[in-house]
């Protein structure tokens, strides 16, 4: 296991005037977003380029992923009905024409929280035709009717990450998650009426291996995922899983051009990269 981080992991600490009136737009309109909630290394750079990604459904999830940072608790914060306009003003405020909506996982809720992500884009998309959204979407436990909720409401993009490969899926995420169901998400997501890109996540680093990676790509093309990143995974805190491997920039653009040889439409592979990044470049 390597302890120290190699150079090529170094980053700035965010700054610069954009960075300071997102932020400020965004705390005045009391909006979560998964760049500080999941302590993403990319904020500053994805900030200052105007582009943020909002965690609705509150800053509490039901899951207990031994990889993430956001805070957890068996039941989630009360909704928030004016959410989804409040999202609304901040994406017109910071004049976004690529919005990626992501949420907490709310097992609480009888639909887990489907209805008001639904209403989250619907709200967004009212405000222009030309406006795209991503919604990054929690499993649901696999429920159609919530998945269709979801669709329905015409997102451009639906993203669902299966996060590791399907032999550290017990060591990493919690036990109602699973390499199967999201698969069987993303399937779905796929066969619904309403056409839409889907798109899905790998974290590196954690034990795989190469052979257990191009596994995973094959089998997320087999649901027609054609959108995908990989990314190094960080340990957020002392509490999260530890870090097996750091990849290399070289190794993660040979991943990258594996990906493309497989037929992923686009893919973004980097030590920085996460399941938003760059999110706006994807339909480029």
């Amino acid at each position: 296991m390597q302890t120290t981080k190699p150079a090529w992991l170094k980053i700035r600490p965010p700054s610069g005037e954009k960075f300071r009136d997102i932020k400020k737009i965004l705390e005045d309109l009391k909006l979560n977003t998964v760049c500080t909630g999941a302590r993403c290394p990319n904020v500053g750079e994805c900030w200052t380029h105007g582009t943020a990604t909002f965690m609705i459904l509150g800053s509490v999830c039901t899951r207990n992923c031994r990889f993430c940072a956001v805070k957890k608790g068996k039941e989630g914060e009360p909704l928030d009905y004016s959410e989804p306009g409040r999202v609304a003003q901040a994406v017109e405020k910071l004049g976004l024409e690529y919005v990626v909506l992501t949420s907490v996982d709310r097992d609480d809720l009888s639909d887990g929280g489907a209805g008001h992500f639904a209403d989250c884009i619907k709200e967004i998309k009212s405000l222009g035709e030309n406006i795209i959204v991503e919604a990054l979407i929690p499993d649901f436990g696999g429920d159609e009717e919530a998945l269709r909720k979801i669709t329905g409401a015409h997102p451009d993009v639906v993203g669902h990450n299966i996060e590791t490969v399907e032999e550290l899926q017990v060591h990493a995420r919690d036990s109602r998650a699973g390499y199967a169901l999201s698969l069987e998400v993303l399937r779905k997501v796929k066969q619904m009426p309403f056409s839409v890109y889907t798109k899905s996540s790998l974290m590196l680093g954690l034990g795989e291996t190469e052979d257990m990676i191009l596994k995973t790509m094959d089998d997320l093309r087999a649901t027609g995922v054609s959108m995908l990143t990989l990314g190094q995974y960080l340990r957020p805190s002392t509490k999260q899983l530890e870090v097996k491997e750091y990849i290399s920039p070289e190794k993660f653009a040979y991943y990258k051009k594996r990906a493309n040889e497989l037929g992923f439409i686009s893919v973004m592979s980097g030590p920085f990269v996460r399941s938003s990044y760059m999110a706006e470049t994807f339909l480029d």
